[in-house]
């Protein structure tokens, strides 16, 4: 039996993860869930899938479960679950959402042969440490972006040097063909046309921001430069990446909107059993309609930061994430309008507070989690001080 680990077992990427494992259960075995405060949705999985080992964060909502789920061990952060559990999983989810994920996710390596990191936030803003410890622990990675797990899968066997252009698509979200109008509620924001995600990373798509944040993530993991990604808006979101060789060929990935598809090839990977997903026939009638078209900047400006990543490992990187989630959090409140999340955040990463972390390099976790307060922090007071002026 293969055993299983998933860090943010109550989210979106969580969910999928357990629902494929539910429909082959006798194979794997749960050592370990997470969640912040979800203890409704955990305490249904504890029961399914019999799990022994829990983390829950939020202190409140951990009292309430421990209370709940007397015979099992419940553990109120990472840190004693780390010095109390002492198991070696075969694969890991990494899916807590946000730069709370990278801690975890770090700590997590050395208890696994596989991870699958699901978060973009770790993945841009400590690459460097979880690269470190993926070598340290000889654990393979895989990622399971539907975009990068494509990148991945048409790449791992050629050398980077092969490689002449990457481009990744956008489906370009809620406000593709409608107008963008200064008062855009939530509930609009948060539409989107093709998938089904969580409120920040929908609000993402809606600005775009989620594709810088593809190209930085892609540009660390696969350790290609900067000038070689493009992104083009393919509104049907059939095709994930086209990657296009120095020997002329290009090479298309193309699957349907459904997350669980890169989520079990990087569960079975390297199993004989290939049909653990019922696969749709091929959609010929968006293939000849595919509508890749270039990205409008007057209509997603943010496209603009593409300019202004650092082309190196920076401290950067961390200030651009932290900016964007504070201000995606702020609409998300309604202390500041859709239109604002695109120019407060070309406004703020040009501020010499901020630019001058293009010059910094990662040393550490504490350093990271340190700037991320700090940013978060000072993009609140300025977006709001602006927004009432």
């Amino acid at each position: 039996m293969k055993k299983i680990i998933i860090l943010g077992s109550t989210g979106s990427i969580g969910k999928q993860t357990l629902e494929i494992i539910k429909k082959d259960k006798n194979k794997f075995k749960i050592l370990l869930l997470s969640t912040d405060k979800n203890i409704n949705i955990i305490s249904k999985q504890i029961k399914t899938f019999k799990v022994k080992n829990i983390v829950v964060t939020n202190q409140k909502k951990y009292k309430i479960l421990k209370k709940r789920f007397k015979k099992i061990k419940i553990f109120p952060d990472f840190k004693t679950m780390d010095k109390k559990l002492k198991v070696k999983a075969d694969y890991v989810m990494s899916a807590i959402s946000g730069i709370q994920g990278l801690r975890p996710t770090i700590n997590i390596i050395k208890k696994t042969k596989r991870i699958a990191i699901a978060n973009k936030e770790s993945l841009i803003c400590g690459w460097s440490l979880i690269q470190k410890e993926l070598k340290k622990h000889k654990t393979e990675f895989i990622p399971v972006d539907s975009e990068h797990f494509s990148i991945w899968s048409v790449i791992k066997d050629f050398q980077k040097s092969d490689i002449d252009k990457v481009i990744l698509t956008a489906s370009g979200g809620p406000f593709l063909n409608n107008k963008i109008k200064r008062n855009v509620s939530i509930k609009d924001a948060i539409s989107h046309p093709n998938w089904v995600m969580g409120k920040k990373i929908s609000i993402d798509s809606a600005t775009m921001m989620n594709k810088i944040f593809e190209v930085i993530e892609a540009k660390k993991i696969f350790n290609i430069e900067l000038n070689k990604f493009e992104i083009l808006i393919h509104p049907k979101s059939y095709i994930h990446a086209i990657v296009r060789f120095k020997n002329g060929l290009i090479k298309i990935i193309a699957h349907d909107t459904d997350m669980k598809i890169p989520i079990s090839n990087s569960i079975y990977m390297g199993d004989n059993n290939q049909n653990f997903i019922k696969s749709k026939k091929i959609n010929i009638k968006i293939l000849n309609s595919l509508n890749l078209q270039k990205v409008k900047i007057k209509k997603f400006p943010v496209i603009k930061i593409l300019n202004r990543i650092a082309k190196n490992e920076s401290l950067f990187d961390t200030v651009i994430v932290s900016i964007n989630d504070e201000l995606v959090n702020l609409f998300l409140e309604n202390k500041i309008k859709f239109l604002d999340i695109s120019s407060k955040i070309w406004h703020l990463i040009n501020l010499p507070l901020f630019l001058k972390f293009k010059h910094q390099k990662p040393k550490n976790l504490a350093q990271i989690e340190r700037l991320n307060e700090f940013v978060r922090l000072k993009t609140r007071s300025l977006s709001v001080i602006s927004q009432k002026k």
